[in-house]
């Protein structure tokens, strides 16, 4: 795997890039801000694009306004937020076009460097990768709307499904069946009105048009 870093401390990048390189990739450029990350994406091409949300000069939102861009721009880009902060504007408009190959995990909740190698891999792959705080604080700003119809497991399996977890991962985090986990995917699905067809782009529909309505 081919991967960009854009992260301005210099210790956490190099221990990124060190990790990563231990595990077999090759990490193609680092940049510690975002300013070329778009000619940097467009030259490179890489499997992945790690980045940092509060980047130089101001620090306020240039990693992520960057990934929108870039996401603008080269629609399958495999990209992953790894940050202290959650930019619930930018964070909400990077995941509404397509989550394919999204992900935002917040640094201080990253407890396992295994999970961090298996979070890069799923996303180059195509995969959504959302911490759980994340995804809590942008379904915090939701609109009334159908999803208020759901009722709270409805909700707990929703943001489950929106860390990416399978039906039996979920059924094991709620200590319920794997039974009841399809019944309540199900009645997500009839209650925010999603066609019965492919089964999988509706778990990711669900999870987006709940973000939308932050």
């Amino acid at each position: 795997m081919r991967i960009v870093i854009v992260e301005d401390s210099v210790l956490l990048r190099e221990g990124i890039v060190r990790l990563l390189s231990e595990s077999g990739h090759e990490v193609v450029a680092q940049l510690v801000d975002a300013t070329a990350l778009r000619d940097t994406v467009s030259e490179l091409r890489p499997d992945l694009v790690v980045l940092d949300v509060r980047l130089p000069p101001t620090f306020t939102d240039e990693g992520i306004e960057a990934a929108v861009a870039v996401r603008a721009e080269h629609p399958t880009q495999p990209i992953l937020v790894l940050s202290q902060y959650v930019e619930e504007r930018y964070a909400t408009e990077l995941l509404a076009s397509d989550s394919e190959g999204i992900g935002y995990l917040l640094k201080e909740r990253v407890a396992d460097v295994g999970d961090f190698v298996d979070a890069c891999l799923r996303v180059a792959g195509g995969g959504t990768v959302l911490d759980a705080e994340v995804v809590a604080q942008l379904l915090a700003r939701r609109r009334r709307g159908p999803f208020d119809d759901l009722t709270p497991r409805e909700r707990e399996v929703l943001g489950l499904m929106a860390e990416g977890r399978s039906n039996v991962g979920i059924a094991r985090a709620l200590v319920v069946s794997d039974g009841a986990v399809e019944k309540h995917i199900s009645s997500i699905f009839s209650k925010l009105g999603l066609a019965s067809s492919d089964t999988e782009h509706r778990r990711v529909l669900a999870v987006l048009q709940y973000l939308q309505h932050g």
